[in-house]
């Protein structure tokens, strides 16, 4: 994250020595760039496994506290401050990470971009709150959206540190900041929801929580306002080439905004709280593979993109790894999702495990859409522009006619679905920007899909026919879903050296040597 030792940073700035090297640095040696992005990637890991106990163990105990209609509120209440947020960022946290020159002046210019647009926003989002009551025909959801306005102008505060920290593959940046906002947010969250807050708990520990995001992000980075100087032609070359992922960004939390419009509209503000838990446990791997695989790769294809073989290379060995993760976490969800949502949510929460299970596939087509880390590696995102007007399209397309036919699942589905296409139409775009055969592409896909859909169906008879942990005692059903998930990992780990077998190699030599170091320094 820093981009230099500096005094005046305070206690987390990160010392020079064995600290990231600086992002305008050479990119050095193959091995080289694979360490730091091991590096990183390991330390997510480690972040991730402890943000997601903790998020799930917010979750079990606010569903057993707060009712389906209490989270749906919240939604409701939410979706202006992510819509309004993305006006906010406008793709130029993307134009400093890729930035090679001028680093200072640039992160000068958006930190001042970045904090007047979401002054403006965050006036404009509590003008508009009243219409979240009205389309929700519920004043408290009005009232919470008011209520969350101000989160949009904390949230400009962090583009700035949040890029410089991406750009240096910091470490500290994913071991510190994650784990603080996910701690936050439970311990406030559940604490006020506990003492009878209902849905104002879930606001105030959103408060707590950005506001944690917000001061560790600083703690950490050594940059200040004032080291550089904003230009209006800085502003012009990062809108340029941020431009297409603003607008991907915005048609995102347009499509989303539409979901709460529709499922709240169409099935009302608990269907909605039960949308968004379901949400909520199937991101769960998405973020694993954000956190730990895209969040790395973007900034590392900037650096290596004038060498088309080392690219390419990458490019392969990231995809099967991604590949790998994400297709078995899409079809372990999808075996047993309602019998895993009722058993740790309770029954009232059974809607979710419908949701859930269409939303299951989220985590394979998030993988393959890390093929957009490379399309933006590679300067070429105007491309990405194409994409983003087909999933608006599709996205709300299907949302509609799904939801009226097949309910909670169908919203779930639709959005499975949108992605798969939206993931294909990137892999494509990737392959024919790098100059890569179609057939060393499928070969990182679908032998390891294969294996995992396998062993998921496996899985499933073994659920749905012998165990049926939804109708068990807890202390049964819990040990049930255990010996599901060791099942399925068995099985993955066979049919994946039998199906797949240059994938369980990639695995093999990627994680290996970080397992031999951490048993060394055990």
């Amino acid at each position: 994250m820093t981009v230099g030792p500096d005094p005046a940073a305070g206690p987390g700035a990160e010392p020079a020595p064995g600290a990231d090297a600086p992002a305008d640095a050479p990119a050095g040696s193959a091995s080289t760039l694979r360490k730091r992005i091991g590096r990183v990637a390991a330390a997510s890991a480690v972040a991730i496994v402890v943000g997601q106990l903790i998020t799930v163990v917010q979750t079990v105990v606010l569903a057993r506290i707060l009712s389906p209609t209490e989270v749906g509120l919240f939604a409701a209440g939410s979706v202006l401050t992510a819509f309004a947020g993305t006006f906010v960022e406008g793709g130029l946290r993307s134009g400093l990470v890729h930035r090679e020159d001028q680093v200072d002046d640039v992160a000068e210019t958006v930190f001042r971009a970045t904090l007047l647009s979401g002054t403006v926003m965050t006036l404009l989002a509590l003008a508009a709150a009243p219409v979240i009551g009205l389309i929700f025909d519920d004043r408290t959801a009005g009232v919470v959206a008011a209520s969350m306005a101000g989160g949009v102008l904390l949230m400009s505060l962090v583009n700035v540190p949040e890029a410089l920290l991406q750009r240096q593959f910091s470490v500290l940046r994913r071991l510190v900041v994650g784990p603080s906002v996910s701690i936050v947010f439970a311990v406030v969250s559940v604490t006020l929801a506990l003492m009878g807050f209902g849905v104002w708990s879930l606001v105030i520990g959103s408060y707590a929580s950005t506001l944690t995001w917000v001061g560790t992000l600083w703690w950490i980075c050594d940059w200040r306002p004032g080291r550089g100087r904003p230009t209006i032609r800085l502003y012009r070359e990062l809108v340029s080439y941020g431009a297409p992922l603003a607008i991907g960004l915005f048609a995102d939390q347009g499509t989303k905004s539409v979901q709460a419009f529709i499922t709240g509209g169409l099935l009302g503000v608990q269907n909605l709280g039960l949308f968004r838990y379901g949400e909520r446990i199937a991101l769960i791997p998405v973020g694993v593979i954000v956190e730990v695989g895209a969040n790395s790769l973007f900034p590392a294809y900037s650096r290596i993109s004038g060498d088309l073989e080392r690219f390419r290379a990458a490019y392969l060995r990231a995809l099967t790894l991604v590949v790998v993760v994400g297709a078995a976490m899409s079809a372990a969800l999808a075996s047993v999702a309602v019998p895993l949502v009722v058993v740790v949510l309770g029954e009232e929460w059974r809607g979710a495990g419908l949701v859930l299970v269409g939303l299951a596939g989220l985590g394979l087509g998030t993988a393959v859409s890390t093929s957009a880390e490379a399309i933006k590696g590679a300067g070429r995102t105007s491309l990405l522009n194409y994409v983003t007007a087909l999933e608006v399209v599709l996205g709300i397309g299907l949302l509609a006619l799904l939801a009226w036919t097949a309910g909670l699942f169908g919203v779930g589905l639709s959005i499975t679905l949108t992605t798969w296409v939206a993931a294909a139409v990137l892999l494509a775009m990737a392959r024919s920007v790098l100059g890569l055969r179609w057939r060393p592409v499928l070969g990182a896909i679908l032998p390891t899909v294969l294996a995992a859909s396998l062993a998921g169906v496996a899985v499933y008879a073994l659920e749905s026919q012998v165990l049926d942990s939804a109708g068990r005692d807890l202390a049964v059903a819990l040990a049930f879903l255990v010996v599901d998930g060791l099942v399925y990992l068995l099985l993955y780990a066979v049919l994946l050296r039998v199906l797949a077998p240059r994938a369980a190699r990639t695995v093999t030599e990627t994680a290996g040597p970080i397992l031999r170091k951490a048993l060394r320094r055990g």
